[in-house]
């Protein structure tokens, strides 16, 4: 997905278009939710409960082994949002609370293979990972997951194209999953300070080391922007860009990157323009990580283990061949040094994968 072409920037003029949304404005639709219909529910849990039975191993297993009826309309209307539209959508509509955890996870993970590729997402090797609070830890702690804490986090892009979730149960209390749209996120560094906006398309180091242990190096570049043949991406995470400024031979940050990243950080908490959403049990989130950023607030779990805030996490490669700069952001993070530094645990059955590990990120 990364084109060789060298990047054409904005002529510093706002970018216009569906992938351009407030959440203040959004929010007072339904245009971003997907409500399946009887039909489409109905085939998924069909294709489901054959996935179950089957119980392929999820590393090796495709799409053409699962074809989809009337669910394919969901898929299709996924992509297009995430491709051309706004780069998000929520599917709701599964009733995960009478599957149990394997039955909506298996449809979860048929829905991703006809998305994209899954991607390994920990040392383990699992390609579809959990976010639980498996700990205590806030992300103060050294080593702290963001998927296995309580805490808030900041405004981000994954290592992936498109990171999807799926609700299996939700918090007592907060917890809602913001979105963020990053071509309005650069507008307004655009409207407010023009002098900075052309640094977002320049080069950025980026703490390689600090999101996989396993990495080739410490660190990593890529700009923040990417504008080629008209199309716009953004790949942003302000921690990843300080945390690097720890290893040697990472350019100190000049005052103008230091206002900048501070900027960006500001714009994405103001009051509207993110969306912010309570997901149900069954709700499911698919996003273009070049298209909108994404954080969580801050949350309290039920008491009961079994009651606690639980999603599923695909990360998917997507390539519809998408125009991007050379190694624009998750483009070199995502490339593992070695998989056969693959730590014990793994799990790649279904049955075995809904289940988290909670030994990992608990220490």
């Amino acid at each position: 997905m990364t084109s060789d072409a060298p990047s054409t920037l904005p002529t510093l003029e706002p970018i216009s278009g569906p992938s351009a949304w407030r959440g203040d404005e959004l929010s007072q639709t339904t245009e971003w939710i997907y409500l399946l219909s009887d039909a489409e529910r109905e085939d998924f849990e069909a294709v489901g409960r054959k996935f179950v039975a089957d119980d392929p191993d999820l590393r090796t297993v495709t799409a053409d082994a699962y074809p989809l009826g009337a669910g394919q309309a969901v898929i299709d209307e996924c992509a297009m949002q995430m491709d051309r539209g706004r780069g998000f959508v929520l599917v709701r509509g599964l009733r995960t609370e009478e599957y149990g955890d394997t039955l909506a996870g298996a449809i979860f993970f048929v829905m991703g293979l006809h998305l994209g590729v899954p991607m390994e997402q920990n040392q383990l090797g699992n390609v579809l990972d959990h976010v639980i609070a498996t700990s205590n830890k806030t992300m103060n702690d050294p080593g702290a997951l963001p998927s296995r804490v309580r805490d808030r986090l900041i405004f981000h892009s994954d290592s992936s194209d498109v990171v999807a979730l799926m609700c299996l149960r939700g918090s007592k209390s907060g917890g809602a999953s913001s979105l963020a749209s990053g071509t309005t996120i650069y507008n307004e560094i655009l409207r407010r300070r023009p002098d900075l906006a052309p640094l977002l398309f320049e080069d950025w180091y980026w703490d390689w080391r600090g999101q996989d242990p396993d990495a080739k190096a410490d660190y990593y570049v890529s700009p923040i922007c990417s504008y080629v043949d008209g199309v716009f991406s953004t790949y942003a995470g302000s921690t990843m860009i300080l945390s690097a400024q720890a290893y040697d031979g990472v350019p100190k940050l000049t005052d103008d990157q230091i206002e900048l990243l501070r900027l960006y950080d500001e714009i994405t908490e103001e009051p509207g323009l993110a969306i912010d959403m309570d997901f149900q049990p069954g709700d499911v989130q698919w996003l273009l990580n070049y298209a909108a950023l994404h954080s969580r607030t801050s949350y309290e779990d039920w008491p009961e283990p079994e009651r606690r805030r639980h999603l599923l996490r695909l990360w998917l490669k997507r390539d519809v061949g998408r125009p991007l700069v050379e190694n624009f952001g998750k483009n070199v993070v995502a490339a593992r040094s070695d998989s056969s530094k693959l730590v014990a645990g793994g799990a790649f059955r279904i049955a075995e994968a809904v289940v988290p590990n909670e030994d990992w990120g608990a220490y």
